[in-house]
């Protein structure tokens, strides 16, 4: 049967607009046993027709340019032809028809399967013509945006390593399992939070946001000179006389004579803007050898706090606002000259200590051969921007992308409604602070989406947090172990959805951790038990109800399957218990066929029980199927982020 539809929506005129939207190509992958969605522009009045295994069906473009055209596709396999036939005439070839699945969030969903352990050999394994994947740009947009450039790519030993790992390990799995050709759509931007993706109207439902869209509406209308999907931005090209100097304070040719000589680390004291937030540049010279060594040299300086601009000889060479994240600057070789050379960093601090922090060797420049030339001791400084009470802040001091609703709108909206199996989202990262406010979030994002691709009951998998950061010697909680609760509470109030626990694999050092094979297998798992209906085991324990016995505390668990067991160590971890005093104690854990019995000799009257409750756990409990238990606590006292 042919469904046609005949819609009219964009924000650009039709003959800035292709005649067929560029998510549709060549080796794309069309959704099966649904109806699928071709929409592009011309002419309006005119005639498209699209043709696909001897079937046509034509509409009409509308009155703003747009035509849009419903069809169901042939049998699961292929490869197909498809000609779409208008003003213009394009014909797709090496298409195939099986499940399409998204592919968003931050960076740990954009990881590529290069980085992955044992990448060199799932790479070289990597030969599967029925796997594609298409990658849309990184799009921060104020408005919404109707086109994503980009190409289907043919997974292979040659183009894998660009594959989302997750995404890929995952798709290997259900194309093995199911049998059908699997299209990855890859959305995903490093440092995004949740609110980025999601459209304004799903936004206005939450009041926290009310400020930050009612900003989005002043930029929008007034002459902004560019879209960077940062407040921090553009309260920075408002206030910072730096950067509109007649001669900007990046430059190599500005007389910085009359500058302040200031300490690096630190400055920012010698300037004395220690507790106002505020803005201040660095300058230093630094002299290079001749010749120059090959290679590209590299700016090291250190967890900055909050926001560097760094700049080599009066050029761009990075950005980051992650305090996380160790500032390391690649400056290319054109830029590299024998003697003199000039380092401009300008850092904006929040309210509080900031700046260049103390750190061993830190800053330094390393050149391509090795060399380290220490960067520590004498710069020249100045105050551009004193933000002392009551100087205007900006509404996030994050750097692109963090302001809502910008990846929606220019990487969502311009692949909407394509037809989809369902999604993967493996995000919570840059919301890790906000977990309570994650429990509206989350659920949020997942209606909007529905809403977006037509599809009332998309099913969404979501990947949990994994370890990161130091583990902590006493209980207690925060804010990573919060959003996990948020991403638990969602799969149980939100149809359709499920959770890969994620929490006994990741790195306490890495934000990005390299062990992305149990997470593609797990939201597999959850994919072919709640979406394909195979008989497979893809829940491990999760709490079901607690009861208090003499001195200690029973809890029972659903999905055992098999019985509990330890993995990773003899002794069963990480469990803590408290009395009415709310005071957390580690606990003796014992597994009592699908229960586990927890006490301590500090808690002789328990009242409540939590497990694996930190950001870095020992999460070492088990169903028989091994897949780990979801962490949880029975307590319902106020969480640290509320």
């Amino acid at each position: 049967m042919v469904v046609v539809w005949i819609l009219a929506l964009t924000s650009a005129t039709a003959q800035d607009l292709p005649f067929l939207s560029p998510i549709f190509g060549d080796n794309m992958v069309l959704q099966r046993d649904q109806t699928n969605r071709f929409w592009g522009w011309s002419e309006p009045g005119s005639t498209v027709r699209l043709i696909i295994a001897d079937e046509s069906v034509s509409t009409v473009t509308a009155g703003d340019g747009r035509w849009e055209v419903g069809f169901t596709p042939p049998a699961a396999g292929g490869p197909y032809s498809i000609k779409i036939e208008g003003a213009e005439s394009v014909e797709l070839t090496n298409v195939l028809v099986g499940d399409v699945w998204l592919c968003s969030g931050q960076s740990n969903m954009a990881f590529g399967l290069g980085g992955i352990d044992n990448a060199p050999e799932e790479i070289a394994g990597a030969t599967f013509p029925q796997i594609r994947q298409f990658n849309v740009p990184r799009n921060s947009a104020y408005s919404p945006v109707a086109v994503a450039e980009g190409d289907w790519v043919v997974c292979s030993p040659e183009t894998a390593g660009g594959f989302t790992a997750v995404g890929y390990l995952f798709a290997r799995r259900i194309h093995q399992e199911v049998g059908v050709p699997i299209g990855l759509i890859r959305d995903a931007v490093g440092g995004s939070g949740i609110e980025c993706w999601m459209s304004p109207e799903a936004l206005a439902k939450i009041p926290d946001f009310a400020p930050h869209i009612a900003k989005l509406a002043e930029l929008r209308a007034s002459d902004i000179p560019r879209e960077y999907g940062s407040f921090l931005m553009h309260w920075l090209d408002e206030h910072d006389v730096g950067e509109h100097a007649d001669v900007p304070w990046q430059s190599p040719e500005l007389d910085d004579s009359n500058w302040q000589t200031v300490t690096v680390p630190d400055g920012f004291s010698d300037l004395g803007l220690v507790d106002p937030a505020g803005v201040a540049w660095f300058r230093r010279e630094v002299d290079l050898p001749d010749p120059l060594p090959e290679g590209r040299a590299r700016l090291h300086l250190g967890r900055v706090d909050k926001m560097d601009t760094s700049y080599f000889n009066g050029e761009w060479i990075g950005a980051s606002s992650w305090v996380g994240n160790p500032r390391r600057h690649w400056i290319n070789e054109d830029l590299l000259k024998p003697g003199r050379n000039v380092i401009a960093v300008r850092v904006f601090k929040r309210p509080g200590p900031g700046g260049i922090p103390a750190e061993e060797g830190i800053p330094h420049l390393a050149l391509g051969d090795g060399t380290v030339i220490s960067l520590s001791g004498n710069w020249k400084g100045r105050v551009s921007v004193d933000a002392s009470p009551p100087h205007p802040l900006p509404l996030g001091f994050e750097n692109y992308p963090t302001m809502p609703t910008v990846m929606y709108q220019g990487m969502i909206e311009p692949i909407v409604p394509l037809a989809i199996r369902g999604a993967l989202w493996y995000q919570g990262e840059e919301n890790f602070s906000r977990g309570f406010q994650y429990r509206k979030l989350l659920p949020g994002l997942i209606a909007d989406w529905r809403r977006a691709f037509r599809q009332p009951d998309l099913p969404v998998y979501i990947v949990g947090l994994p370890a990161f950061m130091a583990r902590k010697e006493t209980p207690g909680s925060d804010g990573w172990t919060e959003l996990r609760e948020a991403q638990w509470l969602a799969t149980q109030t939100v149809p359709h959805t499920g959770l890969a626990v994620a929490v006994d694999t990741g790195d306490a050092n890495n934000i990005h951790p390299r062990d992305k094979q149990p997470l593609g297998e797990r939201v597999a798992l959850a994919a072919l038990g709640a979406t394909y209906g195979h008989d497979v085991v893809w829940r491990g324990p999760t709490y079901a109800s607690h009861e208090t016995i003499a001195g200690a505390i029973r809890v029972n668990f659903r999905h055992t399957n098999e019985g509990l067991v330890v993995k990773r160590g003899e002794a069963l971890g990480e469990f803590a218990i408290a009395g009415s005093d709310r005071v957390w104690h580690w606990a003796e854990a014992i597994i009592d066929g699908d229960g586990i019995i927890v006490s301590s000799p500090k808690v002789p009257s328990p009242v409540a029980v939590r497990y694996a409750w930190q950001a870095n756990p020992l999460a070492n409990l088990y169903n028989g199927a091994g897949l780990p238990a979801v962490p949880f606590r029975t307590d319902n006292w106020p969480v640290t982020t509320q």
